[in-house]
């Protein structure tokens, strides 16, 4: 069967389901609650800000694991600091890793620094996807169709060709720039209610999908549109959970649930649009489900005295090659997490030692890498390098199959 060329914007409606509101509202209720509590779990900021970056490079290894690409943490943080594989594969996978954490990051600063920014905008979408590809290399920067034919990526630019997916035809690339428009005016519209917020952010995730508005790289757009969103909505825990990991965990389901809000309306009892409002409805239950997951599971994580359990459990335990100042070493270390910045001039005090010694532990501090500090006499700092990951933050990162 020939597919239907989609010109007209009501082939987009509903934009917000009509079904299982009662569901959604208290979905979102908890959402909001929770992630609240997750954000004032760690009140130290500069711990906090150690930990966002953390889960920009989580955020960035399970974007990609959507996509098909594996990349290591270690490798993740090897690419930050331009040290690249000599093995293509694990090059390639590398800079795509670095590019989402580098567009992450940009994003997150552009918005702290234009709070009136319209995040739904066309202009803004571009951005997302020319910042993402335009720092690829060369060999990165293309893609091939169904058919096996090549085609360039062209950098922030609109797809100029008709696309089909799996069992959706998304709208012909004349017309994308008046679906986004559409999708820029209503989901930006003041008329959402704020307990809708996250049903629309759900919604709107799929839509953007739907609408597929660039050649390569919508998936990757949709995650980074979404965090921004839930960004804008304070929902993002002050950056101490992420969407991807959820998406990444429960992938199959997610893309079901993707192409089961693409069908059409069912009958009179699936909404009043062209598309199913059952098949959306379903997807932002699956949506903020996830998002529920990943909040509690980070919470879990996060439980400070745990977490400096783990802390001192890998100190004292599982890393032999420190032979002395162990106990002094997880002293700073507590302390370093707890109070986010300890100047050097009490580490001897925190450490119970004389000042020539607690030198000594500031140094295997920062040459093993779990501290940091701005300038050679600054305070210290947290840091988590990948080399830790698994023992201080279990099954943050999952070795999850990709998909065939």
């Amino acid at each position: 069967m020939k597919p239907v060329i989609l010109r007209e914007l009501g082939s987009m409606e509903p934009l917000l389901p009509d079904l299982e509101m009662d569901r959604l509202a208290e979905l979102s209720r908890t959402v909001f609650v929770e992630t609240g509590a997750l954000g004032a779990m760690v009140p130290a900021e500069p711990t906090r800000l150690e930990l966002a970056r953390l889960l920009r490079e989580m955020n960035s290894y399970y974007s990609n694991l959507i996509e098909g690409h594996k990349t290591l943490p270690r490798d993740i943080e090897r690419a930050l600091n331009n040290q690249l594989s000599t093995d293509e594969r694990k090059r390639h996978n590398q800079c795509l890793s670095a590019a989402h954490v580098r567009v992450e990051t940009a994003m997150e600063e552009r918005l702290r620094q234009e709070p009136e920014l319209n995040i739904h905008s066309a202009d803004f979408l571009c951005w997302l996807h020319r910042m993402f590809y335009q720092g690829l290399p060369e060999e990165l920067q293309s893609s091939r169709t169904v058919s096996g034919k090549s085609y360039r990526i062209e950098p922030g630019e609109l797809r100029a060709f008709d696309v089909r997916i799996a069992g959706h035809t998304p709208p012909e690339h004349g017309h994308v720039p008046a679906f986004l428009a559409r999708f820029a005016q209503f989901y930006g519209s003041r008329t959402i209610l704020p307990t809708q917020s996250l049903v629309a952010a759900a919604s709107a995730h799929h839509r953007l999908t739907w609408i597929h508005p660039f050649g390569d790289g919508n998936g990757r757009v949709a995650r980074l549109y979404s965090h921004a969103y839930l960004i804008r909505e304070k929902v993002d825990g002050l950056g101490l959970w992420t969407l991807s990991r959820g998406l990444a965990r429960f992938r199959d389901r997610y893309y079901e649930r993707l192409a089961a809000a693409d069908g059409p309306r069912r009958n009179d009892l699936d909404g009043r649009g062209s598309l199913t409002a059952r098949g959306l409805a379903d997807f932002c239950l699956f949506f903020l489900d996830v998002m529920q997951d990943q909040i509690r599971f980070m919470t879990g994580l996060l439980e400070l005295p745990k977490l400096l359990e783990r802390v001192e459990r890998h100190t004292e335990r599982d890393s032999p090659h420190i032979t002395r100042h162990k106990t002094p070493l997880i002293r700073l270390l507590k302390a370093v997490i707890v109070e986010g910045l300890i100047e050097r001039g009490r580490v001897s005090e925190i450490v119970g030692l004389r000042t020539s010694a607690a030198r000594q532990v500031t140094r295997l501090a920062l040459e093993e890498g779990l501290a940091q500090s701005a300038t050679p006499k600054g305070p210290l700092g947290i840091a988590f390098p990948a080399k830790v990951l698994d023992a201080y933050f279990p099954r943050l990162f999952l070795d999850l199959p990709l998909a065939e």
